[in-house]
Formats: structure tokens, sequence, C-alpha cells
């Protein structure tokens, strides 16, 4: 590939950082199949991706409380207790990170879908996010991918010039947003996949 890349830009969760309601409401819901009822019809991954566009947890939690009183501890629990859907970090990935850091030969940020009441807890825990030359967190922008917006919004804080940059993001969705907005796309499977395609991006 001819284009040459100077800034990498890294998507979080399920790139770098192991994130799964699953692994709270195990807990708590003693029916898999109720868990897969709530998870899908009632703390829906739509209302979670409202937080994540800045909308405020106390209200989100409201919204649904009112419209199903009868598990108003479950969707208490879902930001109450968030910290337990978090896992360890996706260490190949953290690994390539790393290795990029050091090289010093391209720039490095991260532009994630976050609330920004949760992310805080993630900087706390996860070392490596100091690593990035800055972060992009749609909760605080008020944005979320795909919106064109927020790729926007990062190209030009950061000065970033989009047919030299590539954007890593597991969701196929937001990489053609991307695309769109004229930054290249890896859509991550596996850290084993992400070299090869970095590779062929001459990284």
């Amino acid at each position: 590939m001819t284009t040459i890349i100077d800034t990498i830009i890294f998507d979080l969760g399920g790139v770098l950082i192991d994130w799964n309601p699953e692994r709270l409401f195990k807990k708590i819901f003693k029916d898999p199949e109720e868990m897969k009822y709530f998870l899908s019809e009632v703390c829906t991954p739509d209302w979670n991706e409202q937080q994540d566009g800045g909308r405020l947890i106390a209200d989100a939690n409201k919204i649904l409380i009112d419209k199903f009183p009868k598990y108003e501890a479950e969707i208490n629990a879902f930001y109450g207790r968030w910290p337990e859907m978090l896992g360890g970090p996706i260490d190949g990935t953290v690994e390539i990170l790393k290795e990029l850091i050091e090289a010093k030969t391209h720039r490095v940020y991260a532009l994630t879908n976050w609330s920004a009441e949760t992310f805080p807890v993630a900087l706390e825990r996860y070392d490596f996010l100091q690593w990035f030359e800055g972060i992009l967190v749609s909760g605080t922008e008020k944005l979320k991918k795909p919106d064109p917006k927020i790729y926007n919004l990062i190209l030009d804080r950061y000065k970033i010039h989009g047919p030299n940059s590539v954007f890593i993001d597991d969701n196929l969705r937001n990489i053609k947003a991307s695309v769109d907005c004229g930054i290249h796309g890896i859509h991550f499977s596996s850290p084993e996949q992400l070299r090869k395609d970095l590779k062929e991006f001459g990284i």
C-alpha cells in the first residue's frame, strides 16, 4: 500500500479493553433467559449508547425505571455496579500499542464511545490509557460514533490529516463512517489480525 500513515487512532472497548454487561448480570440473574431479556429489552445497547452520547446516568435510569418498575434494582445496578462489567486489558492489542508508542514513528490517539461519568474509572484502572497523545471521549463531547461530526472533531482538534491516518474499531458501522470521513479503517477482530492489517498499511 502506497499510503503513508502517520497517525493511528484506536477505539477502546472491544479493542483494548474487555467490557461485557453479562459479566455483572450473570451474578444478578439466576435465569440466563431473563438476563438476555433484560439486556436486549430493558437496558438495551441503544439505551447505553445514549449515555455515551452525553445523557446523564440519573436521567437514563429514571426513563427505564418509569417504564420497567419491576427491574428498578437491576437498572440501578447497570451503572451502580458498572466497574464489574470491566474485564482485563486485551493484552495482544496493548502490546501492539506499546510497540507503537516506543517506536515513536506514529502519532497515537483514541476515539471512544464512552460515558463521561464512567470513563474516569477506566482511566484509573488501565495505565496504558495514559500513553495516548490524546483521547476523545464521546460522552464529554456529546457526540458519538458513527456521527461524522466526531470524526471531524478528532481530526480538527489534533491536526490530523485523514488520508494519512487509520482508525481501528471492532464495530464495522464505525469503520464505515470513518472511511466516509476520509480516514482509513481497520475492522478489529483480534490482535493477531490487527498486526497483519497494520502491516498492509506499512506499519
